[in-house]
């Protein structure tokens, strides 16, 4: 009887501790994924220069899938002219915080008539 109930002991921590591993383990991260365009409009879309070999480089990355990208490149500043959402939510990170506070809605254009040559971008995020 002793023996049972150690048995039935072990079993229920053992249980408790898939459990609770099952609940306090960290959720893996989300999958962005940095995508060939081919003209597929439901990507984000990013008109962007970046400052280069002391010059500035123009390209148009594409993501597609939830989650973050950073471009934080040793060296490198990045500037985004305009941000096409595609069929996405987003956000840029920029100035030390997720803009705009809202996020862009889908099948929209952002861009910043204001700011000619574009502003700071750090980071890109899909929600």
């Amino acid at each position: 009887m002793r023996q049972m109930n150690r048995r039935a002991a072990k079993a229920i921590l053992a249980s408790s501790v898939a459990v609770a591993s099952l609940i306090l383990a960290p959720q893996s991260a989300s999958a962005i994924d940095m995508v060939e365009c081919n003209g597929i409009s439901e990507y984000v879309h990013m008109d962007m220069h970046y400052n280069y070999n002391f010059g500035w480089s123009v390209t148009r990355p594409c993501f597609a899938n939830s989650g973050e990208h950073s471009f934080e490149v040793s060296g490198r500043t990045y500037w985004v002219d305009e941000i096409w959402t595609g069929n996405n939510r987003v956000q840029w990170y920029g100035d030390g915080k997720w803009q705009p506070e809202t996020p862009i809605g889908k099948w929209t254009t952002f861009n910043w008539p204001n700011y000619p040559g574009g502003v700071r971008i750090d980071k890109i995020r899909i929600l």
